[in-house]
């Protein structure tokens, strides 16, 4: 028998606007499954039951408004909400409650949408692995032995495990497409510029942006749709194009011209190796994309000098961070090594670094413009056990985040969105996914590719935790 969370939030969502449900049904039914699930899962740092039912109650009363009537979601505890504990994944902050909401939160609410809480992140957002000193660590609900990813692990945790529909997230260096792969979900990182509230244009050199994670293409579409929309864009510049996104689920992927390389911008730099089971995942996704009816070519990319630019943009934001001498003794590990490397660097070499990053998105742009999407793993190594990143030698963590996610970090440094499906299993069953990367401003024909690719593979199992 087929229960709430086995439909699509696209379809829960037109269920609340036909009648078929109510606000307050749907809401306690996944604060239910968090109730049993979660802790095993680790997907939320703080639940808000009370506070979810009043405000479903409050929307039950209403005539259906909005994108997201009645459709629950959570915030990633690095969005400060009203009141609600915001810790971003540190001891520092285990007592803080914000007294205002977030653009990131408060577009979601105007919506319609029902908070149920704080998803779980490592600590402000740092690494590529949901891991805490002050939290059990986001899983793989797959395997609870194996991390989720991150930064957005938590969020990409829920999903999977069907404790909720949708959920936003944020992404500097590969925070939701890492987590995603990681667990066989869709995640959404836009193009710089695409969505107001965070579009990477206030960043150095413009990693962080927001977008969406879901269980379909066009629940991640719906989401995306919802934060674009949700503000005015307070910069002169912004991204290409424009939505409804969602409308691209359906435009199909013929006579798109689809480019496929494994190469990563790390291979000079560190030792990357392509799982077997990664790379069937892009050779399979080819096979599909041709079969309906995309130019799918192999081409040959060969970028050099990344790793230092992003090394040192990475280090930037994080010596932005105000924490005293005092303060960085009782952070973690990772966390105090990037913020006193980056507040040694000196404007020369931050510059230096920011110039080489317009370059390489100059020249990436430029490569892969013959293309109307580049297809590349999602990640380079299977998901991995809980501990596997090293938690006291930041330099070494660092370069197994590399190693993990090498086809990540470089499209924030370009701007440029991508997304992640889906689209084989390995032998144990886990879903395997492999991204694909538009032009500036290209979502629409990502999605669309997306799309096909969801559709031409069928259904793909779910995680034990699903039926529970």
């Amino acid at each position: 028998m087929s229960e709430l969370h086995d439909l699509t939030a696209t379809d829960q969502l037109a269920a609340l606007r036909a009648g078929e449900i109510g606000p307050v049904d749907l809401a306690k039914h996944y604060l239910d499954r968090i109730a049993r699930l979660d802790g095993g899962l680790g997907a939320f740092v703080e639940v808000t039951a009370d506070a979810a039912l009043a405000r479903a109650a409050s929307l039950g009363g209403r005539e259906p408004e909005g994108a997201l009537w009645g459709l629950p979601f959570a915030d990633k505890d690095l969005v400060p909400r009203a009141g609600v504990p915001t810790r971003f994944g540190s001891r520092l902050h285990r007592e803080h409650i914000p007294d205002a909401t977030a653009d990131q939160a408060a577009v979601l609410d105007e919506a319609g949408g029902v908070s149920l809480g704080k998803t779980n992140t490592p600590e402000f957002g740092l690494t590529g692995y949901t891991e805490t000193q002050i939290a059990p660590p986001a899983r793989d609900p797959w395997n609870t032995a194996n991390g989720a990813g991150g930064s957005s692990g938590g969020a990409a945790t829920a999903g999977a495990a069907g404790l909720l529909p949708l959920a936003p997230a944020s992404h500097g260096g590969g925070a939701i497409r890492i987590p995603a792969a990681t667990v066989g979900v869709v995640g959404i990182k836009p193009s710089r510029g695409r969505v107001p509230f965070a579009s990477g244009q206030d960043s150095p050199g413009g990693l962080s942006v927001a977008g969406p994670i879901a269980r379909t293409v066009a629940d991640a579409a719906l989401l995306l749709d919802v934060q674009v929309a949700g503000r005015s864009h307070p910069f002169a510049t912004a991204a290409l194009g424009a939505g409804p996104f969602v409308d691209a689920v359906t435009d199909g992927a013929a006579s798109l011209r689809v480019g496929v390389t494994t190469v990563s911008p790390w291979d000079d730099a560190d030792d990357i190796r392509l799982d077997p089971d990664a790379a069937r995942a892009v050779e399979v996704a080819a096979g599909l994309l041709t079969d309906a009816g995309s130019a799918v070519d192999a081409f040959d990319w060969r970028p050099h000098g990344y790793a230092e630019l992003f090394m040192t943009l990475w280090r930037t934001s994080a010596a932005r961070m105000a924490l005293t001498d005092a303060e960085l003794d009782l952070v973690e590990p990772i966390t105090a090594w990037l913020v006193r490397e980056g507040r040694r660097l000196t404007g020369v070499q931050v510059l230096d670094a920011l110039a080489a990053a317009a370059v390489f998105e100059r020249d990436t742009i430029s490569a892969f413009a013959p293309f109307d999407a580049v297809l590349t793993p999602a990640l380079a190594l299977p998901p991995q056990p809980i501990g596997w990143f090293d938690a006291s030698d930041a330099a070494r963590s660092f370069s197994q985040q590399v190693r993990y996610a090498p086809y990540s970090s470089f499209v924030n440094v370009a701007g440029l969105p991508a997304i992640v499906v889906p689209v084989t299993v390995d032998g144990t069953g886990h879903p395997v996914s492999v991204q694909l990367i538009g032009r500036p401003g290209g979502e629409a024909a990502i999605i669309a590719l997306a799309a096909t690719l969801e559709e031409r593979r069928g259904p793909l199992p779910h995680p034990p935790a699903w039926r529970a």
